[in-house]
């Protein structure tokens, strides 16, 4: 009977210990139930501190702050939203102090609230030991959604195995100005471009285009919202003061895109200022536009430094907490990189002059997050082991070969001097300051395995040829070798002196004599190309020319009257008329990722046939920016007095070593009239035709061909550009091969802000033009309407 009792007693503690469970900690409630029941229990404190960041370098995650309780807990016992990475650490530590932390934030504070560690991803993670792709806008010129969405599926996989649950990528800004130092990490000029390959991008980290993140997966950010890549003057961060109509149409189109298309979890907020007003101070653009025109739930971040910049840049608030306050009415989620300033909102909610309300509902967007992500249900510890093994597969490699050979755009072949034959020629000379050392371009990890052009050609040739090679000059005399000390971060440049690279010329040119043919690996470092961040950390150009004597490199090698095939390593598109005049051969090959050397090596010998398309216009100076191809009728509509208009190499250009034919293009009507719906940006989505096009193989080698869409209108109530891609389509065709290509012309292919800034589609007539670049297609007409 005792027993029986007991046996009583204890089931029903048992039973009345389960029924105490917060349904916050089980995994079998809806994430709505479990955010209400959490935010229930937190005080404004704890609250306030879902809204905050912490950098993982400051203070570092180590023995000297888990070994002291008191400043561990005065910096994290109430919890912490995110913490942002340190760049500079070891696998073994990064994963070490990660875990120490999360154990720390979910068994020793009040609620156990895990905390979602950061880490930047713009093409691959930026940590050690990780796989290195092509930056942005060289993965761009592949056009290939599906392959991006593989490549960003393993660089989801090699985040999260770190720990890692968000990332700062990817960044859909339209770049028009290419003086800009983070044109490179744009994917170009095109807006329907950067949101399809955007929302690729995002559908790889996610694992889903409906907002949910796949096991294995992280939560991506697009970035950087808005008007970030047409600063004036190419200035990293100044004004983007352009008209309603540009911002909408041009720069917050691919946000659209991608939050219709993929629905990211995370968007951050712009350094640039719109109308006079910050973006992290922007109500119509962050909640207006975003939340209620189209229903983003996800969390807005800011940029680094973004919200106090409001007040030490901008000046539209006098310190930090008046700055906490605009951000975060704005609409401004979370504090990055510190949280200094939403540390403040606490007073802000006791002073009355935030509601309560306002915060829980910031608060629930980070909460609903961390939830999504399985943060409060996956208790184990990061397993290093397991993050080695992955940090030590080859899958990554293969990735970036393929997504190279795919990128790299053949710019000229005079005579078919391109594929090289491995026995055509006996000695290779290999020459320039981008031939023996491989640049990854800013943002970027460091890869176990970095393969230069010099490498990459000897494990071509095997000893079928002699590989000689000439350094030829040096671009900065301070930043021409990789480094395992983080080398895109050398603030300092120093340019060597022409004296110098006078004498590595002549050395050049004797090493020259000696071959039979040349590749001269010529264009910028990271250095020249980078985020510029301080007063001593510069990126931004105001010549797109090529730096440090490259210019007199490339006439001394042309004038020894070898052949000569120049390889271009770049973040932005340079103004080389002369280079491009003089030289049979052109490859453009941008920061190409880790398997540069391999790609470059199998297209030169023709084991790959190049199929990659630039994804921005090549100006023939730098006085002819900004001229992106998506311009308006009266824009480059007159020569200067010097120079022609016409670009260097336009939108969506590049060559192949077979040929295509394209059939004159048809048009299919559909039986459907224009519909107007005012004041929204998605009109219903009628189909008004299709458009039918023939491309045929012409040539003898089999080949990868991007079919493109262009549309005009030719009469509508406001000016239009004088064509807009709105498709795109990567066909492989066997020689001889014919395969008809149909474009579906809908709604969202024809709508634009009208006079009276509704998102609609005007009756008229529309061409459609189909070809093999901007400023190479057939035209066909499409009528709408009456």
């Amino acid at each position: 009977m005792k027993f029986a009792t007991l046996a009583c007693s204890f089931i029903c503690c048992l039973s009345f210990s389960f029924a105490q469970q917060p349904a916050y900690k089980d995994a079998k409630q809806p994430i709505a139930k479990r955010v209400f029941d959490l935010l229930s229990r937190m005080t404004l404190e704890e609250k306030v501190a879902q809204l905050q960041t912490m950098h993982a370098g400051r203070p570092k995650l180590d023995d000297n702050l888990f070994n002291n309780p008191a400043k561990l807990d005065s910096l994290y016992k109430n919890g912490m939203g995110m913490i942002n990475p340190a760049f500079d650490e070891t696998l073994e530590v990064t994963i070490a102090a990660r875990n120490r932390l999360q154990d720390y934030l979910l068994h020793k504070t009040r609620l156990g609230i895990p905390i979602i560690f950061i880490d930047e991803a713009h093409h691959g993670l930026v940590q050690r030991e990780v796989d290195v792709f092509p930056h942005g806008i060289g993965l761009a010129c592949s056009w290939d959604p599906e392959l991006l969405e593989k490549i960003y599926t393993h660089a989801a996989k090699q985040a999260r195995v770190r720990g890692t649950s968000l990332v700062l990528a990817p960044v859909v800004d339209v770049c028009r100005d290419p003086r800009w130092g983070r044109t490179g990490e744009t994917l170009g000029e095109d807006p329907y471009l950067c949101g399809t390959l955007g929302s690729a991008i995002v559908k790889g980290f996610q694992g889903s285009n409906n907002g949910t993140i796949a096991v294995d997966h992280v939560a991506a950010t697009l970035k950087h919202f808005s008007g970030h890549g047409q600063s004036e003057g190419g200035d990293n961060q100044a004004p983007a003061n352009y008209s309603l109509r540009v911002i909408r149409e041009a720069h917050m189109e691919p946000f659209r895109l991608c939050i219709k298309n993929a629905n990211p979890a995370g968007i951050m907020a712009s350094y640039n200022e719109i109308d006079g007003v910050p973006s992290h101070a922007n109500k119509w653009l962050l909640k207006d536009v975003l939340r209620k025109e189209w229903n983003y739930n996800g969390v807005v971040v800011s940029d680094w430094f973004g919200i106090d910049q409001l007040w030490n840049k901008h000046f539209v608030a006098t310190d930090q907490k008046a700055a906490a306050l605009k951000a975060f009415n704005a609409g401004v989620t979370s504090d990055l990189p510190y949280g200094v300033n939403y540390r403040h909102l606490g007073e802000l909610v006791k002073e009355n002059k935030l509601s309560t309300k306002a915060l829980d509902s910031a608060v629930a967007r980070v909460l609903e997050l961390k939830f999504k992500l399985g943060l409060f249900d996956e208790q184990q510890p990061i397993d290093l082991e397991k993050a080695k093994q992955n940090a030590a597969g080859t899958d990554g490699r293969a990735l970036a070969l393929k997504i190279a050979e795919e990128s790299m755009v053949l710019l000229k072949n005079t005579n078919n001097l391109l594929p090289l034959k491995k026995d055509q020629y006996k000695k290779i000379a290999v020459i320039g300051p981008m031939a023996a050392t491989n640049y990854l371009g800013d943002y970027s990890g460091l890869p176990s395995k970095n393969v230069s052009l010099l490498e990459g050609i000897k494990n071509k040739v095997q000893g079928a040829a002699e590989v000689l090679y000439a350094k030829g000059c040096r671009i900065t005399a301070n930043g021409d070798t990789i480094s395992q000390n983080n080398y895109q971060y050398i603030d300092t440049i120093i340019f060597p002196s022409a004296a110098e690279n006078a004498q590595l010329i002549d050395e050049a040119v004797k090493t020259a004599q000696q071959a039979d043919v040349v590749v001269l690996a010529i264009g910028e470092n990271e250095q020249l190309s980078r985020e510029t961040w301080g007063p001593n950390h510069f990126g931004d150009m105001p010549d797109l020319r090529l730096q440090s004597q490259q210019e007199d490199l490339v006439k001394a090698i042309v004038a020894t009257g070898k052949p000569v095939i120049v390889y271009l390593t770049h973040g932005r598109p340079l103004a080389i008329p002369a280079v491009a005049q003089q030289v049979p051969a052109m490859v453009d090959g941008w920061f190409m990722g880790e398997e540069a050397g391999n790609a470059f090596a199998n297209i030169l010998f023709g084991d790959v046939n190049p199929s990659g398309k630039i994804t921005i216009t090549y100006p023939r100076s730098t006085g002819q920016v900004p001229v992106y191809y998506n311009h308006k009728p009266s824009a480059q509509y007159f020569n200067y007095v010097t120079e022609e208009k016409s670009p260097l190499f336009p939108f969506g250009y590049g060559l192949s070593y077979t040929t295509f034919n394209y059939s004159k293009p048809r048009v299919l009507l559909a039986t459907a009239t224009a519909k107007k719906t005012g004041g929204t940006s998605e009109p219903t989505e009628k189909v008004y035709g299709t458009v039918e096009v023939d491309v045929t193989n012409t040539g003898n080698t089999k080949g990868d061909e991007i079919v493109q869409l262009y549309i005009h209108q030719k009469v509508s109530s406001v000016t239009r550009p004088v064509k807009e891609l709105k498709d795109f389509a990567r066909i492989t065709l066997d020689p001889g091969q014919t395969k008809k290509v149909s474009f579906t012309i809908d709604a969202s292919k024809l709508a634009f802000w009208n006079a009276d800034m509704h998102y609609v589609v005007e009756d008229g007539i529309f061409e459609c033009m189909v070809g093999r670049s901007s400023t190479d297609v057939q035209k066909v007409e499409l009528k709408v309407g009456q």
